[in-house]
Order: structure tokens, then C-alpha cells, then sequence
């Protein structure tokens, strides 16, 4: 399997992010293919990181594509993505979820107790299995000696097979997250995380 090179992130996030679907993520013995992923366009999209513009924390996104965005969430948990796009305009692909293939021993010391299903079923998960924290904040996963890195799909995905749809806990205009159908998934496979709707929170008066 051939790694995907730097061109391959460097396009439009809603490019890149349906067809990173089958791809191979590798970090050490660990292999996992994802089946889930979610869109994420910088300062054109409210529900980014990056939308009010760059920050200590998300210069990352800002490019060059190819490189890790690991942020820290609800004070417990890890999230992985891929910055994509042109450099200075952020965007990134958060990786949701995904079916291990290989370093299974490794990640149930990691994840003692858990099905084979859940052990990457949604992003912190993910990150958890394949030891993914902030360190590897701006990693090159395009680099020739990259620790972490992706793999093309060993098989096509069955484009008829990619769903799309609201991203999870991500609210929008109206509070349903439907003006950002920007989650893509493989239907039927159970490793894909369950839908959860973005709540829109108002303060007190």
C-alpha cells in the first residue's frame, strides 16, 4: 500500500474528506481503516476550531496540509485530524471512527474490556487506540519517516456505500447542524459512531 502523499490533503476539505474513507491510518504496530470522518472549513465554517482565525492552538490548521491537529476535549479526551486545503486558508478532517486491523493485543491494553467494535468507534476512542495526544499536535504524516501516517485503501470503498450527513454535536443555523452535512460515513459498518445533534447553549438572563 502506497502512502498518501501531501497533493492528496492539499485540496478542498469536502474532497479530501470522503475519500479518506478506507484509508489505512498507521501509528506503530496499530492499523486501523476509517469508516468515519468529519469536514471542517476554518474561517468559512462556524463549527471550526479555527473559524475566528488563528490562535496558539489552531495554527496548525492554517497549513501546511498533511499535518496532525490533536486537540484536547471536555478535559479528558483526545481528538485526531488532517489539515487539508491551502496553506493559510484552515481546514482540517476530523477522523471519528475506524475498524482495527491490526495491533489488536496492543490496543486492548489500551482499552481493557472494550468489543472489538468499540474500540475506535468515535474520535476520542480513536485517538486512545492508537495513542494519539497532543504531542503529535503538527506531525507530517506525509513525511518519508512519519511515526504516524495513512495508507491508501487495500480495496476501493463502494462510493454508492458513503453516506452524509450532520456532524455530531455540532450545531447550525436553526440548531439541527443541516447547513453542514459534513460528516461522511460507510453505511452498515458498526464500527461508525451513533449521531448525536449539537445543543445550542443560551445563557442565563
Amino acid at each position: 500500500m502506497s502512502r498518501l502523499a501531501r497533493d492528496f490533503f492539499a485540496r478542498p476539505v469536502l474532497d479530501v474528506a470522503p475519500e479518506l474513507l478506507g484509508a489505512r491510518l498507521v501509528h506503530g504496530d496499530v492499523v486501523l481503516r476509517l469508516t468515519e470522518v468529519e469536514a471542517y472549513a476554518g474561517t468559512a465554517d462556524p463549527g471550526s476550531h479555527a473559524f475566528r482565525g488563528p490562535t496558539p492552538r489552531t495554527a496548525v490548521m492554517f497549513g501546511p496540509a498533511g499535518h496532525l491537529y490533536v486537540y484536547f476535549t471536555y478535559g479528558m479526551h483526545w481528538c485526531a485530524n488532517v489539515v487539508c486545503g491551502v496553506e493559510g486558508e484552515a481546514s482540517a478532517v476530523l477522523l471519528r471512527a475506524g475498524e482495527l486491523e491490526a495491533g489488536h493485543d496492543l490496543v486492548a491494553q489500551r482499552r481493557p474490556g472494550v468489543t472489538s467494535r468499540d474500540l475506535a468507534r468515535g474520535p476520542a476512542r480513536l485517538a486512545r487506540s492508537l495513542a494519539l495526544d497532543g504531542t503529535h499536535t503538527g506531525a507530517d504524516v506525509c513525511a518519508d519517516d512519519a511515526e504516524v501516517h495513512l495508507l491508501e485503501p487495500t480495496t476501493e470503498v463502494d462510493r454508492s456505500l458513503v453516506r452524509t450527513g450532520p456532524r455530531v454535536g455540532v450545531s447550525g443555523p436553526g440548531g439541527d447542524g443541516a447547513a453542514y452535512p459534513w460528516r461522511f460515513w460507510i453505511d452498515a459498518e458498526p464500527t461508525v459512531s451513533a449521531y448525536r445533534p449539537g445543543v445550542i447553549r443560551r445563557r442565563a438572563r
